[in-house]
């Protein structure tokens, strides 16, 4: 080997599933593409599901530009239950709940047109999303609550905040402050 490779480390189980860190509350669902004779069918969700069990009250979809970020966004009430639709999308979590056996812990996957899954987001729990891809990736957001417009259950710290042990890279270089809107 040349000086200074460095060996892989293991990324996924033998049954194929991504390993990494995870944080107490939060579920992935994979779900698979469904080939038909005149396209594909993806489901986004199934009550079964979510652990919540609570209704669906409100769809909305973000729209991220082709190399956008938006970070962070943390609810008191609301779970968010997010569906990458299009695109490639770096999700990141962070457990900001007292009590919670992952307090602190920093959560990363990805998610999209390859891998589609539905991340079940609890309140509490810091995210940001960043769109990987050379084009725009649309995510929906399937929320507990509905967005309230005279009181929103939403909060917002600046993406290279020092209370979120995290830095957001893209490429070699740390990416420079671009909150894409959304509301999730």
């Amino acid at each position: 080997m040349l000086p200074g490779a460095q060996k892989d480390s293991q990324q996924i189980s033998e049954d194929w599933q991504q390993l990494g860190t995870t944080i107490e509350g939060v579920t992935v669902r994979e779900v698979l593409h469904v080939p038909r004779d005149h396209g594909v069918i993806t489901e986004m969700f199934r009550p079964e599901w979510d652990p919540t069990g609570l209704p669906v009250v409100h769809i909305y979809q973000s729209r991220l530009f082709a190399g956008a970020l938006g970070a962070w966004s943390c609810h008191r009430r609301s779970t968010d239950r997010l569906f990458v639709s299009q695109g490639h999308v770096k999700i990141v979590l962070f457990d900001d709940r007292d009590g919670s056996k992952t307090t602190g812990r920093i959560m990363e996957l990805i998610a999209g047109d390859v891998r589609p899954c539905l991340v079940v987001v609890p309140p509490g729990i810091w995210h940001g999303l960043q769109s990987l891809g050379s084009i725009d990736a649309l995510v929906l957001n399937f929320p507990t609550e509905a967005y309230n417009y005279k009181d929103p259950d939403h909060y917002r710290l600046p993406y290279d905040s020092s209370e979120i042990p995290y830095v957001w890279k893209v490429g070699d270089s740390t990416k420079t402050r671009s909150d894409a809107g959304s509301r999730g």
